[in-house]
């Protein structure tokens, strides 16, 4: 007799067990509203995603890159990006070289030709700034170690790659706000000087 009420409370349990475990299931499911914000999320994101309307902004960040003189030789593509004045009196010149040669490009016509610079290797320690108004022609900066203070293309460029590069001159007076940027075996690029703060 008391294995029989053993055994009836043990299904009783488990019905209940059963059943709470039926209405949390139904529960759960139940609510189909709560399906239609997120198929509405994924067409609206489907809707941003296809072109129409947010995404042009990861291939704006490059257009909006100003360009200041592109020049090319030899595979090799000079850009320059910037060329700032700042209140201490320096100039300084930024851009991305570009290797469309088939091989690692090591820079080592546009070193100086400067005893002084000559430890410099792959660098733009060949560079200058002309000022065409003043006839003066204003080389790269340099420590006292004669390390310049300017990119060094240490290890080269690869095949198809583009790198960073920035060069630091004397000023030209804040009346010049034209000049050229001079690299060994490249064209002159005409930039704008800019004053920075």
């Amino acid at each position: 007799m008391h294995i029989r009420h053993t055994m009836k409370a043990r299904r009783a349990l488990t019905a209940v067990a059963i059943t709470t475990g039926l209405v949390l299931t139904v529960a759960g499911c139940g609510g189909g509203g709560d399906d239609k914000p997120k198929s509405g999320a994924d067409t609206s994101s489907a809707a941003t995603n296809d072109g129409t309307d947010e995404k042009p902004q990861e291939s704006q960040a490059p257009a909006d890159e100003k360009v200041l003189a592109e020049v090319k030789n030899n595979g090799i593509t000079l850009t320059v990006t910037s060329a700032v004045r700042d209140a201490g009196g320096f100039l300084t010149v930024q851009g991305k070289v570009t290797n469309g040669t088939s091989g690692i490009w090591l820079g080592t016509e546009w070193k100086s030709d400067e005893t002084e610079l000559s430890e410099n290797g792959g660098s733009l320690a060949g560079a200058g700034v002309i000022d065409a108004t003043a006839k003066k022609r204003y080389l790269v900066l340099r420590d006292t170690e004669g390390r310049c203070l300017c990119t060094k293309f240490q290890g080269g460029v690869n095949r198809g790659q583009t790198v960073e590069w920035f060069a630091q001159f004397p000023a030209p007076p804040e009346g010049t706000t034209k000049a050229e940027f001079q690299v060994p075996t490249m064209p002159p690029a005409p930039i704008e000087i800019s004053d920075g703060e």
